[in-house]
This record gives structure tokens, sequence and C-alpha cells, in this order.
């Protein structure tokens, strides 16, 4: 069976096994489970090992699993997953070969092009490959190149918003301030301030003062939002002493100026539009298509850079907290170089939401893996719980020992001089892998990456190849987990949507526009939507309610916060709540004073004080009878939504699951199968040996590879951990000592009975395997038909929290 049989099974096709003494790959396929890196991954080798081919593989394995990536391009070499081509044809060469690798070939571009193009054909086929995987890449995810403070690809918009995201717990909120108050920081030239010093603490309280994002939200907490917060904090005291001892105001001038000067840069603009920092949105397509999410920061200044890093990891890490447990891989975040990020010493403010990732993340289904050069540059007791090391050629001894004292500390009972005599013996694309989830270290070549490494990209070509077209969203669109507000469900945390309303006149000119507001009753609750200026008002009636869901059947136990305002009438009903509208408002951010404008009349009803307590009731009974919480349904598999989550969200909570159950099943198999597999292989063994004995020296050869044929496919099929090391170490054992003993026999073609009938029974395996292999994928959980059910509010449910008169601006 090829390799490429294996998408979307959870086996990550890394290469192929490599025979160090004898300087040649072998025959059986290395094949990683894609739940073993739930545990992480480092890499580590010297330039030209080929750690980035091994980087790019892993991920390109990962997207054809349906996983979304993460990754984080410091070298700018990540990019070349963008060059696909499934047709393999030189002209989808031509625009990105390098006119001066061209010329020392004293080859014109088209023609280098075109040796490009049959390189990649063939380097494919000798890994079992072609253009039709190319194909199904392409197809199983999105590729979005992203350029933090450059308009070459997607920016992003990191210092759009300093506010808290919705429902950030406790934990979170501590992690995502200290780091991005350092980042900020470092990013102004402060780049030795201390933990504890006055600085990090200003702008710690200061974001931590900062208004809160989503509906109802004052002025965004930007970047000069932060300036003027430095000059004017809105607190008084830091800590137990008063803002002008901790922090004079002639200091804090100081550093607001630092951080103009930020501002005043030319073109750093660009760091406040874009697409919005959202994971969610990163790691998905609105329509729930899983995506790898290039952000290149190559381009930028060390501290830039840090500040790119730091915040990318924060808002991971508060992603993946929000997340529900799993043993299966779920995303993965891939590091190209972690230099200077987790250094073993000093404390970067990438390094402490890295460190928690690589202690929480696993929880989570998030897998992170790290590569980096030189071993000195890792934090090793960060690292002590990483499940897989993959180690390439390394460039002096003392690295070879720094990389053995860390394997040593993460894993007991490793043989040193061996593997120090296996490190000495790496070359490029040669690695060895080391796997807590497997029995013993295995040396394998990487396969060949269906990605065109053409190396890093400048400006011009990275515009070309993310496509400078790409939409890019404005910093205003507001998301909940990358789900766009017209993906939301009813019962988020935006005011569930309301069916059967009209829309709000906006002009009713007819009525005219008063002078000054009217004078109302003393007893009629009044208040003002929004505190800014408006040209003119208008009188609504607000109403807020607190609604109780609940459904045992469906396991729903929630409360939902709805606010809309209705418009007045002169009919006989005054008060249309048919056709009210949401409103982003909530009770306490109501004002009781606005500003500017004049106002429309008000209806003689809105003047009767005795008419609010009618509408209250109306209010309330309204809300009982129009107002239902809509849940996603999968009845095939029998999962229904939470409260507040997209049909998008839900989906991929269907596809998470059905990745779980293909894991669980796979493990099951790889169980019942492996006596049969250790079964056969002592067959084979044995009816090797028998040929072997018989046959002369020129026979022994093809012997050989009789023998390997069972290992090599039932290791393909199974990943190795069904097949016992011991069984095959017999088998290679015997195989080799077949040349010492062979001699001439009469029994010739007794033997090679022997032993096709055992290959026979190998093969009759293998397709039994297959079939169950494939039977795993029919039922797709992820692909099932999804129907929107209603839960009404629970009998008494409806609490009226208000009902008043409030003065909307007029559009």
């Amino acid at each position: 069976m090829a390799a490429t049989d294996y998408e979307k099974l959870g086996v990550f096709y890394l290469g192929k096994e490599y025979d160090l003494a004898a300087g040649a790959r072998r025959p059986g396929l290395v094949l990683y489970d894609s739940k073993d890196l739930v545990t992480h991954a480092v890499c580590v080798g010297m330039t030209g090992s080929g750690k980035t081919g091994l980087g790019i593989g892993l991920i390109e394995e990962a997207a054809l699993d349906g996983v979304p990536v993460l990754a984080i391009d410091p070298k700018g070499d990540l990019a070349n997953l963008l060059l696909t081509f499934p047709d393999l044809a030189p002209g989808d060469f031509a625009p990105w070969v390098d006119p001066s690798d061209a010329s020392r070939r004293s080859l014109t571009p088209e023609a280098f092009a075109a040796q490009q193009a049959e390189l990649w054909k063939s380097g494919l086929a000798d890994w079992d490959e072609d253009g039709a995987r190319i194909a199904r890449l392409r197809a199983a995810a999105d590729f979005r190149l992203y350029t933090p403070g450059s308009r070459a690809g997607v920016p992003l918009a990191l210092l759009n918003s300093l506010s808290a995201p919705p429902d950030e717990n406790a934990d979170d909120t501590r992690t995502r301030i200290t780091t991005t108050a350092s980042s900020l920081l470092a990013l102004a030239g402060l780049t030795e301030v201390a933990p504890h010093s006055r600085e990090q603490a200003l702008i710690a309280a200061i974001l931590a003062a900062a208004p809160a994002r989503g509906p109802g939200s004052s002025d965004p907490a930007d970047l000069p939002w932060l300036v003027g917060a430095i000059q004017k904090p809105p607190f008084d005291k830091i800590g137990v002493l008063d803002l002008e001892t901790f922090y004079p105001a002639k200091d804090r001038q100081d550093l607001a100026l630092r951080f103009n000067s930020v501002l005043a840069t030319p073109g750093f603009d660009v760091w406040l539009d874009g697409d919005p920092l959202d994971i969610g949105a990163m790691l998905y397509t609105p329509a729930g298509k899983p995506r790898v999410a290039i952000v290149s920061i190559a381009h930028l200044s060390d501290s830039e850079r840090m500040l790119v890093v730091s915040l990318l990891l924060s808002a991971l890490l508060e992603w993946t907290r929000k997340q529900g447990g799993t043993s299966s891989l779920r995303a993965m975040l891939y590091m190209d170089e972690v230099f200077g990020y987790l250094p073993p010493v000093a404390t970067p403010p990438s390094k402490a939401p890295l460190l928690t990732l690589l202690k929480q993340a696993r929880a989570f289904g998030v897998g992170v893996v790290l590569a980096t050069q030189n071993p000195v540059d890792l934090d090793y007791k960060a690292l002590s719980n990483t499940g897989t090391w993959f180690l390439g050629k390394l460039q002096t001894e003392r690295d070879k020992a720094r990389v053995l004292d860390g394997l040593e500390g993460v894993t007991s009972g490793l043989d040193r001089k061996e593997l120090d005599a296996t490190l000495s013996g790496l070359k490029s694309r040669v690695f060895l892998m080391h796997n807590v989830h497997e029995s013993a270290p295995v040396v394998f070549e990487t396969r060949w990456t269906l990605s065109y490494l053409r190396g890093p990209m400048g400006r011009e070509e990275l515009k070309r190849a993310s496509g400078t077209g790409a939409s890019v969203a404005t910093p205003s669109a507001a998301t909940t987990n990358g789900t766009p507000p017209s993906a939301r469900a009813p019962g988020s945390s935006d005011p569930p949507v309301v069916r059967g309303r009209g829309s709000l006149d906006p002009g009713d000119s007819a009525r005219g526009a008063a002078r000054s507001k009217p004078v109302l009753p003393a007893n009629i609750p009044e208040y003002f939507l929004r505190a800014t200026a408006a040209s003119a008002w208008r009188g609504v009636l607000y109403g807020a309610a607190r609604i109780h869901y609940a459904d045992a059947k469906l396991g729903i136990d929630t409360v939902q916060d709805l606010h809309v305002t209705a418009p007045f009438t002169d009919g006989a009903v005054p008060v249309d709540w048919e056709n009210a509208e949401p409103a982003a408002e909530r009770p306490e951010d109501l004002v009781p004073e606005g500003s500017g404008g004049s106002f429309l009349p008000l209806p003689s009803a809105a003047l009767d004080a005795r008419k609010y307590t009618a509408w209250t009731k109306d209010f309330g009974q309204w809300v009982m009878r129009a107002e239902r919480l809509a849940l996603f349904s999968a009845p095939a598999v029998k999962l229904v939504s939470r409260a507040g989550e997209s049909e998008r969200d839900f989906r991929l909570r269907l596809h998470q699951a059905a990745r779980e159950s293909r894991d669980a099943a796979v493990d099951k198999l790889r169980s019942s199968y492996a006596p049969k597999v250790a079964r056969l292989t002592q067959r084979v063994e044995t009816a090797g040996q028998g040929v072997a004995r018989e046959e002369d020296q020129a026979s022994q050869q093809k012997t050989q590879t009789m023998v390997s044929f069972g290992a090599t496919v039932l290791g393909a099929l199974l990943g190795r951990k069904a097949v016992s090391a011991s069984t095959l170490g017999r088998a290679t054992t015997a195989v080799r000592g077949v040349g010492r003993s062979v001699k001439e026999t009469q029994d010739v073609g007794r033997a090679r009975e022997k032993l096709a009938a055992a290959q026979e029974e190998l093969k009759a395996l293998e397709n039994e395997l297959t079939e169950e292999i494939a039977a795993l994928t029919a039922g797709d959980a992820g692909a099932a038909a999804i129907e929107t059910i209603e839960v009404k509010p629970k009998r008494g449910g409806v609490d009226v929290r208000l009902v008043a008169l409030a003065w909307k601006p007029v559009d």
C-alpha cells in the first residue's frame, strides 16, 4: 500500500527508514501518529540538515489530515508552502525560479524551470507521491500568508485593540497583560525592563483598566489610546502608592513620547489595520475549512518580532483554553526558528506563553513543534515533557553532548554511547526520531516535499504568492473565536436575533424636531443609548431581560441576556414589541445625559408614567412568547450544539469528534492485528531462512527483499507499533546471517513454496486491514447533516431587568 493511502487517517508520512552503515534508504515507511504530536516535538539540526524540509513535510501532512496549523516563520522559508503545482508543469515553476541560480548553471530561466519541474516530478515519484497528492493538499486546507507590519501579504491588526476579549478568565487576563506589557515596552526600546519595574507595572495597570471589547464598548483601546492613558492614567494609585509618588507625570511624559515615536514611524499604520488577531479565524475559514496560517516575520526588527510572537502565543493560549479536552490532534503550532524566544536563562515576553502552551496545550489537542539550529537556544527544562525529538546533523561535539544531555533528561534507558555514534553518522535530510510512544528510536530520510522549496522570497514575490488581492478584514469587524457576526448563533455573547421584527424607520421626519428635550414626569425612567453627541435624538422604548433556557434531554441550562429597542407608534398600540430591534447597550451601559442635537417629539402615551408598568408586563409576555434559543443538531451522531455556538464551530466540533473516533478505531485495529502480524512475520522469517539455506550467494539478495516485504507493508499499515521490535529484530538478524550459512540443496523449490505461501498470507492480511481502514472514513461525523432546533424559555424564566424611555441617535 502506498503512503498516500493514509491521508485522513491520522498518520503522517515522514519518509523512509535509513541504514546509516550502508548509507542507503530502506523500503520501510516511517509513519507518525498525529495524536503523538499532542505531546509536542522539537527538531534540532544545523543549517543544511534539512530541518525546514522536515517541518514543511509535517505541516503538509497535518493539512492533508484536516488539522489547522499556525506557522511562525522567522526565516522566510515557510512561504514556500504557497508554491504547490499539481500539474508539475514547467510554466508553473517559471515565475518562481531564481534567475541567478539559472545563470550559475548556464541555463535560461525557462530551461531551469523545466529542469526544476522534472526534478520535482521524479523526486515525488521516488517517494510514492505525485501531482494528485499535491492537488489533495490544496483541496484539504486554505493557505494564507500573514505579514504583520507589511502589506506584502495579509497584515495583522496586532495593535488595533489592547482590550480584553469577551469572557476572558482571570488566568488568561494575567498572562495576556504581562506578555503584552513586556512586548510593548520592548517595542518602545525598553528591552531590559525587569518583571516588577515601574514601567511594567504602569503599562500592566493601564491594560487592566482598558475598556472591554465587544458590544457597548467605548472607544477602542489601541496604541494611540495607550499614549494618552500613559499621560493621564484612569486611576490614582498603583498598589498602595499614589500615582504621582510611584510614577511622576514628568516621567510618564517621557514614556509617552517613546510610544509616540513608535506611532510616528512612517508606515506604522499598517500595524493598526488588517485581519484581527483572532486565532479561530486564522485557523479556520468562515466556512470551517482548516487553514495553514503562515505568519512571516523575517522582514521585522528584533523588537517587532518579539512583539508579534508574544502576542500570537498569548492569543493562541487564550484560544486553546477555550477548547474542549481531547486526546486527538486539534491544531498545530510550528515555529521554524525558536532562537531567542525560549532561552534557558533569560525571560523574554515570549517565554511565559510558550512555556504554558508546552505544559497545558496537550490537554486540548494542540501540538507544539519547535525547530532550532543550536541546542543551546532551548530551555531543556521547558521541554521535559516533549514527546518527540527529531535530531539532525549537528555542528559541534558540544551541540551533540547538549542534545544527549537533554534526551537523558526526558527519557530513561537510552544507550548514550549508541546514540552518540548514531548522531555522528547523520547526514543532510537524515534524522534520528525519538518518540516516547514508540519502542525504540528510528533513523529515517525525510520524504520529498509537495511544496516547491524555492527558498526565501522577496517582498514582490510574497505579494504574488499570497495574492495581494486577498480580502483584508477591517479592524472594526467583530469576531468571536473566528466567527463573523453573521455566522453567530442566537444566544451568543451578542444579543439574540429576534425573529419577526421590522426595521426601525430612520426618518419619521413628519413629526418634525423639537428644539429642546421634552420635559418628562419625574417617575419616568429616562436614559441615552450613548454619551457622544448626536445631531438629533428620537425616543424609543428600551427593554432588557434575562432569559433562562433549560432542557434536560438536550443538556441545556443557560441564561441569555436580551436588549432591544421598540418604536413608539401613533396607533392603538403605542409600543410595537413585534418590531423591536436588537440593542448593543446593556442596562449598565446606558447614560443619564446626552450632548448636542435636537429632540423629536414624543407621543402622548410616552409621557404617561402609568403606561410603563403595562409595557413592562407586555414586554415580559412578548419575550416568553417570541424568544427562542436556536441550537444546531446532528441527529446521525446524536450531538447538539452548545448555547451560543455558531454553526461553523459546531461543525468543527463534529470534525474533532470524528477524529477522536477514528484514532480510537485505529488503536483498536492495531491491537487486534498485532498477534496476526507477529505470527506471519515469524513464518516469513522461518521460510526465508529455509530459502536462504538452499540458494547460492546470488539469490541471497532476492530473498532478503522478499523477507523484508512483510515488515515494510505492515510497518506502513500499522506504524511499526503493532510489529514488535524483537520480532522485526529477529527477522533482520536472520536475513543478515543468511550469507554466512548458505549452501546448495535439492529442496529449493519446496522452500520457495513455503515462502510464497507465507507472503500470500501477508498479502491477504494487508487487503483485510486495508478494507477495515477504508471503512473508518465512511462515517465522518464532520459531514453529518445539521438541523436547527429551538428551545423555549423555562416557565417563569424571564426576568425583566428594565423597561425605560431611551433616546437613540438619529442616523
